[in-house]
């Protein structure tokens, strides 16, 4: 049952307000920047991407499982911190703070570059991005390596969080083969950029509120262990 639950964490994590926004410039990215005759390119380098910030995740869910205890002790300073940073998210999103090196972690950079991407430099990019996002994300990743924690098993916690990062990354894939079908929905979140930020950032403030004040991960184990 956990394993399930880790799954649909994943996917939750894919419309989050931290990623849904930025699809359509990452599926850009996957394309090398052309729309034209890209999809057998977007598919390979999307799945270097997953396989990237798995890395990330599973290195992550070993050390939780294996520290299990440690980590346990210092949870309430983790939703602390994490829901300071996730508060920091949303005030830039919403453009009431500028903070100069979270608009860089918004952007990607080397546009130029594009066009030389491939399965290698999409698995750097996946661990950057698991790298740079990890406190945006880090609502149902806490949630994820909290269960990885609890098993206090490496190998188990391994397992929890490629299963996680299954649930995350399937989604990314999905939209790389149906780039033509979801041209429209990439152009409607392209058109309403701004009120999907704003919105986003009302929610990532509202979501660090929660984390730092415990009540969060108070409604993640009700709907995690019943």
């Amino acid at each position: 049952m956990n394993y399930f639950i880790l799954f649909l964490e994943g996917i939750i994590t894919f419309i989050s307000p931290c990623i849904l926004p930025m699809i359509p410039i990452y599926v850009s990215y996957f394309m090398g920047g052309n729309d034209e005759g890209k999809s057998n390119k977007a598919l390979i380098n999307s799945i270097g991407f997953v396989i990237g910030f798995s890395i990330v995740f599973t290195i992550l869910g070993g050390a939780a499982g294996t520290f299990g205890v440690f980590i346990q002790r210092y949870m309430k300073t983790f939703n602390v911190v994490a829901g300071a940073l996730l508060i920091l998210f949303g005030l830039n999103y919403i453009g009431v703070l500028k903070i100069s090196i979270l608009d860089r972690s918004f952007k990607l950079k080397n546009k130029s570059n594009l066009n030389n991407l491939n399965l290698i430099s999409s698995v750097l990019f996946g661990v950057v991005f698991a790298i740079g996002w990890t406190p945006c994300v880090g609502t149902f990743l806490g949630s994820a390596l909290m269960l990885a924690a609890n098993s206090q098993d490496s190998m188990q916690g391994i397992f929890m969080l490629l299963t996680y990062s299954l649930g995350l990354g399937i989604p990314f894939i999905i939209s790389a083969l149906l780039i033509d079908t979801l041209k429209g929905a990439f152009t409607f979140i392209k058109k309403n950029y701004k009120i999907i930020n704003t919105i986003s950032g009302i929610l990532l403030i509202i979501i660090g509120i929660l984390m730092i004040t415990g009540y969060l991960n108070l409604l993640l184990s009700l709907l995690t262990f019943n």
